[in-house]
């Protein structure tokens, strides 16, 4: 063993030559690393002499190397080929693709990409995001030359506008390697081709925003589409998938699926089979089904689904109590069952939603008041309750949510006040939306403290007072700032100023009784506002003073402001008609302050100055309002001719410049104006003839009033091929000759219900109001000046009044049975009444006194049952008042009418006074009358009967004859032996 051992020098000895090894190793080693290094870059630099050489020669020969295939190239070129659009789409967005030298690698192409390995073209992408756009104006067809293009596994032709009537070519199935397709907007229509079933590596699939596009066949191939995770089917046509649920089922790598406004047909729960569960996919997370007919019937497959994340039911037919069972789906973070039909209240198991961020429940008729079990939905983000029947207080549950980022909960019956600490937990609230309730209480400047993320404040139509101090300034910059009816005034909030963009600013009927500050107008000179609902809205208060030289160039032309009813006075400033809506009636205005070399007028769509103190001429260039659509300058003192530039305003649908003083004739330019809906004159001193327009110059012409003018001549018989006039009135005028007998070819009238065309609602202007909703037009209604509104959808009329009329009165006016007023009274009318004005059923109102009228009242007059207002006075009528319930209930409607009689005159008609008579003379006789009658007719009868009754029984029975007579024999002789016997002892006593 010792010798085993090595001794210490030995040792040292090994040590020594180990150490030397390990150095000459690393020294071997650091040397022939160097050599490779050395060798390598030698290589290299060979190998990139040798390439540039290479590539030297091939340039020189002309065949450039590229990377991608040249079958492939010459396909994409095809591609390009069949694409059309402006020259500027094809050349900017497909610049890159061309047959030059510097562009022949197709893999370098926007929109292409390659395999690295083999060169393939794998990806197309001719999307507009890949462009760096949102849109542009490709169209085209789709090149037979994209499906040699076999290596493809992403392809995106979105919003690409394929003709309308191309279907999705069969080809599509060949590119089988497809991993990605996008055929959204591309105006496909017909059935999808069976060849998608080819597709079975499809991850994503969108085949959305194509109306035409019927996409049945999609979920037929699901059994194949094993792969898919994506399906986006929205607005496309599955109304004829009556099996949708299970067809979706069999997707089990389903994550995410699109179908809303689909057409999907409603699933009968009286069906068991049609909500069959087998094989479901369970791992939809993203559910979008919203713009459907769905029931509550679908709820169990749903519930089915419980890898739900993102749930989507709005705007379906949702009814009943509410779907407490949602409740248990517990990994939800966005529900939204909006715009359905669901009742009651929210039920408690909502409470133990812990992880969703979303609620929306706005637009159902949900009642009771608000559960406390949102203290629970910690992590509530978005809450919407908003157009509902809930009531009671606001739970402090809902003001402790720090995380809500939009509460909505307006257009409800909610009561209360409003706590003054109640939004300070909210310091990420953005929307806050308690409008159109019955809230109260004050809020100071220490409630929106925290509030530095908010864009959106409806606090609107409550009893809200806003106690902020001046000089506060907001942690805040809104966008929307909606303040309706809340306690601002008497100043204008000074805090406002520090909101520099603002869409829109909403302070009306807030009671503020101040001058109009300059810094209002601010945000309306600051940068463009591409927002079609930016609007100023100051109306319904006491604001009150001119403008001044208030010099303002609205750079925004989409603004629309309202400053009706308040004092404002002076010159209606240049600088507010620079605005697309201006809404300034019932103020104190004297001018429309405007020169005709004046510009920026171009987007001015709507002007309302009625109800003010206007005077003098109207200038003559109003071609510079080539959008004007709608033009009220109703009640002012507007005097002289009205300007014949009216007739550039190609756009006008409204013209009302009733009750002023314009004199002259219409403006012959008029019949430009080919949009108009409404021409309203009425009230002002104009003169001529009608004009004969004809149907050509105003086709929806719906409303033409004339009345209370100096119009003379007689009716143009144009008048009548008006298809869709609907209101007729040329009352109080000078008017003769006879009423057209082709009224009857006004077709809007011959119909009982029809509604006044879009165009004619103001509300297409400031979304939202309540008093531009209709057309206002003054017409004699019942007697009296009146301004409808709210009837007019439904009001058809004709006014001829006040006027010089001659002849009868046709005919052919009972065809016109859509009318609810008719007016021909205080003209020269002769002849009868119409026997078939009974067909008139729809009449409210009718009219017809002080004529020339004869004869008597048409019995069918008792046909029209809605009748509320009748007048037949000052006539020649006579005969008897037909009876009925309405034509009894007008006592004055018969007056001055000499002959008529009957109820409810107290005249009664010659038939009724015999009557009368007769009636008293058969009560006095009546007992005697009676009985003689009766007895005479008894004594008639009993004759009859007795004689044949014994008569016809001897005449035909010889046994009872024989037997009668011989009764009559023996009769005979015992009253003679009985006589004699009597006659004999009466002598007797007599002698003796």
């Amino acid at each position: 063993m010792v010798g085993s051992k090595l001794s210490a020098s030995q040792k040292k000895k090994k040590k020594k030559l180990l150490k030397s090894f390990h150095q000459n190793f690393l020294i071997c080693s650091f040397a022939v690393m160097g050599r490779l290094i050395v060798v390598f870059l030698v290589l290299s630099v060979c190998l990139v002499c040798t390439h540039g050489s290479n590539t030297s020669t091939s340039a020189r020969a002309g065949e450039p190397k590229i990377r991608c295939m040249e079958a492939e190239r010459k396909a994409l070129l095809n591609i390009k080929k069949d694409l059309q659009g402006t020259r500027k789409d094809i050349d900017d967005l497909l610049s890159s693709w061309g047959n030059e030298e510097e562009r022949r690698d197709c893999c370098k192409w926007l929109g292409i990409r390659c395999s690295n390995k083999s060169g393939n073209v794998i990806s197309l992408d001719l999307s507009p995001s890949t462009f760096g756009t949102s849109y542009y104006n490709l169209k085209g067809k789709i090149s037979p030359s994209l499906f040699e293009l076999r290596n493809l596994t992403y392809l995106d032709l979105s919003v690409i506008g394929f003709s309308r009537r191309d279907h999705i070519p069969s080809s599509i199935g060949s590119l089988s390697q497809l991993r990605y397709l996008n055929l959204s907007s591309t105006s496909f229509m017909g059935e999808i081709p069976p060849q998608f079933a080819n597709l079975s590596s499809l991850e994503v699939l969108d085949l959305s925003d194509n109306n035409d596009l019927v996409t049945t066949k999609i979920l037929e191939s699901a059994s194949h589409l094993s792969s898919l995770r994506i399906l986006v089917l929205s607005s496309t046509n599955l109304s004829t998938a009556s099996d949708w649920m299970q067809r979706v089922s069999q997707l089990s790598s389903l994550t995410t699926l699109q179908l809303h406004s689909c057409h999907l047909p409603n699933i009968s729960s009286n069906n068991p089979s049609s909500i069959s569960f087998v094989n479901s996919s369970r791992s939809v997370a993203f559910l979008d089904l919203r713009w459907n007919r769905l029931s509550t019937s679908i709820y169990p497959w749903l519930l089915n689904l419980n890898s739900l994340v993102h749930l989507d039911l709005s705007e379906n037919r949702l009814e009943g109590s509410f779907p407490e069972a949602l409740g248990k789906m517990v990994d939800l973070t966005y529900l939204d069952l909006r715009y359905n039909m669901l009742k009651g209240s929210i039920p408690e198991s909502f409470g133990k939603m812990v992880g969703l961020t979303y609620l929306g429940l706005s637009f159902n008729d949900l009642s009771d008041s608000i559960p406390e079990i949102f203290y629970n939905m910690s992590a509530l983000e978005y809450l919407d309750l908003g157009h509902n029947l809930l009531h009671g207080q606001i739970p402090t549950s809902i003001w402790n949510r720090s995380k809500l980022r939009t509460l909505r909960m307006g257009s409800n019956n909610l009561s209360g006040d409003i706590p003054q600490t109640a939004f300070q937990q909210f310091k990420q609230l953005e929307i806050l939306d308690i409008s159109r309730n019955s809230l109260g209480g004050v809020i100071s400047e220490a409630g929106f403290s925290n509030l530095s993320q908010l864009t959106y404040l409806d606090l609107s139509f409550n009893s809200l007072t806003l106690d902020i101090h001046p000089d506060w300034v907001p942690p805040f910059q809104l966008d929307y700032i909606l303040l309706a009816s809340c306690k601002l005034g008497p100043l204008f909030p000074k805090w406002l100023q520090t909101q520099k963009n603002y869409y829109q600013l909403d302070i009306s009927n807030s009671g503020i009784s101040d001058t109009i500050p300059n810094w209002l107008w601010d945000p309306l000179s600051g940068d463009i506002i591409w927002d079609d609902t930016s609007y100023l809205n100051l109306s319904n208060n006491e604001i009150k003073g001119e403008f001044g030289n208030i010099s303002l160039e609205i750079e925004n032309y989409s603004w629309q402001i309202d400053l009706s009813s308040n004092q404002l006075e002076g010159p209606v400033p240049s600088f507010l008609l620079n605005v697309v809506a201006l809404y300034i009636s019932r103020n104190r205005f004297s001018k429309l302050d405007f020169r005709c070399n004046d510009t920026g007028f171009a987007n001015l769509g709507f002007l309302d100055v009625s109800y003010n103190q206007l005077f003098g001429e109207l200038p003559d260039c109003w071609s510079q309002f080539e959008s004007l659509e709608t033009l009220i300058l109703t009640d002012n003192n507007l005097s002289g001719k009205i300007p014949s530039s009216i007739g550039s305003l190609t756009a006008l649908g409204i013209l009302q410049l009733t009750d002023n003083n314009f004199n002259g004739e219409l403006p012959t330019t008029l019949k430009n104006c080919t949009n108009l809906i409404v021409i309203d004159v009425g009230g002002n001193k104009l003169s001529g003839l009608i004009p004969s327009w004809t149907e050509n110059s105003f086709p929806q012409l719906t409303i033409l009033n004339l009345r209370s003018n100096n119009f003379s001549g007689s009716i143009p018989s144009s008048i009548c091929h008006f298809s869709n006039l609907q209101l007729l009135d040329l009352s109080s005028n000078d008017i003769t000759g006879r009423i057209p007998k082709c009224i009857n070819s006004l077709a809007a009238m011959t119909r009982r219900t029809v509604d006044l065309p879009g165009s004619l609602i103001y509300g297409t202007y400031i979304k939202g109001r309540d008093s531009y909703n209709k057309v206002k037009v003054q017409i004699e209604w019942k007697g009296k000046l009146t301004e409808l509104v709210s009837t007019l959808d439904f009001l058809k009329s004709i006014d001829l009044s006040s006027n010089r009329l001659i002849g009868e009165i046709p005919s052919e006016i009972t065809q016109v049975v859509g009318l609810v007023s008719l007016n021909l009274s205080r003209n020269s009318l002769s002849g009868q009444i119409p026997s078939e004005i009974g067909q008139l059923a729809s009449l409210d109102s009718l009219d017809l006194s002080r004529n020339h009228l004869v004869g008597q009242i048409p019995p069918s007059l008792t046909h029209i049952d809605r009748l509320n207002a009748l007048d037949l006075s000052n006539n020649n009528l006579s005969g008897k008042i037909p009876t009925s319930t309405q034509l009894q209930s007008f006592p004055n409607a018969y007056m001055g009418n000499a002959e008529l009689c009957g109820d409810p005159l107290p005249t009664k008609c010659q038939d009724e006074e015999l009557e009368r008579t007769d009636s008293g003379a058969v009560d006095e006789e009546a007992d005697d009358e009676l009985l003689t009658r009766g007895f005479y007719i008894s004594m008639a009868l009993g004759f009859i009967i007795a004689f044949w009754g014994v008569c016809g029984t001897l005449i035909f029975n010889k046994s009872l004859r024989y037997g009668y007579f011989k009764l009559l024999n023996d009769a005979g002789d015992w009253v003679y032996v009985m006589a004699a016997v009597h006659k004999a002892k009466l002598l007797r006593m007599i002698k003796s």
